[in-house]
């Protein structure tokens, strides 16, 4: 466990083997660490260099061990500071890399393969973390995990840094039980939202400058995603992204001009209604019947002077009503 903030293995044994007797002599712990005696002794005076144990006066050389949380504490602050030096330390790297190669990626190399379920959501998250503008995706299922919950990176980041995000999420994705809340709440935080009635496939643009993109295997997602470097490839999926945006439906919740007898799943109903979602997909979204669905949505295509459902949730999204 301590050998991940620096501490040796032997190191570790010694240590607490020690901070078990609170005080004790080379003999008192000789039995149970496994070393020979003038390897104790070296890794006892290791262990006093280090601030970690204290050597008490007076003969035989008795030793108390440091309060592990107060040995820990530094040993994680200095750990963190060369993780910190680290990542500025390679960001300037991949920087001078770009300014003498433009081109810095070979052709064989705009294309990285990211597999296992663990590293494709670290480099998720990553993007998020890296991104300086704006965060661009398409939602839509198959997914890796349960979508309910929400992304908890992108809520960080909106409320801590104000990035924007700007999400064109599939009809068929709000017809997960759960998930219209979901986006409402990234919605109340800042995230731009529109439906689309079928989004071409799965993707997270980082700026323009890394495209993440879930590999699908017989209709499923695989546990690997594709992960574009800039180039010709990375620009069409950013043409891609804002072709799309332009055609799908906004929803933003703003509520202003609704009118009062219209409630809070009244308005997912429109929203549901302008991303083109069927009756029986509103009916499993709301938990309602198809009848009452039927019903709900005839009284709002009176509200609206509608003809028909389509018309009825655009002209509310129109007035402001979601």
């Amino acid at each position: 466990m301590w050998q991940a903030v620096g501490v040796s293995g032997q190191e570790e044994v010694v240590y607490e083997a020690l901070a078990r007797h609170r005080q004790a002599t080379a003999e008192d712990l000789l039995p149970g660490v496994g070393l020979s005696r003038p390897q104790l002794t070296r890794t006892l005076a290791q262990l006093v260099g280090r601030g970690m144990a204290t050597r008490l006066p007076g003969r035989p050389a008795r030793y108390a061990a440091v309060p592990p949380d107060e040995v820990a504490a530094p040993l994680i602050a200095e750990r963190e500071r060369e993780l910190i030096r680290l990542r500025a330390h390679a960001r300037r790297l991949t920087e001078e890399m770009r300014r003498r190669d433009p081109a810095a990626h070979h052709p064989a190399e705009v294309i990285q393969v990211i597999e296992g379920a663990a590293n494709l959501r670290a480099t998720f998250v990553r993007l998020q973390r890296e991104a300086r503008v704006q965060v661009r995706g398409f939602d839509r299922p198959p997914y890796l995990d349960n979508p309910v919950g929400g992304n908890a990176e992108e809520n960080r980041q909106l409320t801590n840094r104000g990035l924007v995000y700007r999400v064109v999420y599939d009809q068929s994705a709000l017809a997960i039980p759960g998930r219209m809340a979901d986006i409402w709440q990234g919605i109340r935080r800042g995230e731009q939202a529109r439906v689309y009635a079928r989004v071409p496939m799965k993707m997270v643009l980082c700026d323009d400058r890394l495209a993440l993109i879930p590999v699908m295997k017989g209709g499923q997602q695989a546990d690997a995603a594709y992960l574009v470097h800039p180039s010709s490839l990375l620009d069409a999926f950013g043409e891609l992204f804002e072709a799309v945006w332009d055609r799908a439906v906004a929803i933003n919740k703003s509520g202003q001009g609704r009118p009062d007898d219209l409630s809070e799943q009244d308005a997912d109903l429109v929203g549901l209604l302008a991303g083109g979602a069927t009756d029986e997909t509103i009916a499993r979204t709301l938990g309602w019947s198809v009848r009452t669905v039927h019903r709900h949505v005839h009284r709002i295509m009176s509200m609206v002077g509608a003809e028909t459902r389509f018309q009825a949730g655009m002209e509310a999204v129109r007035r402001g009503w979601i």
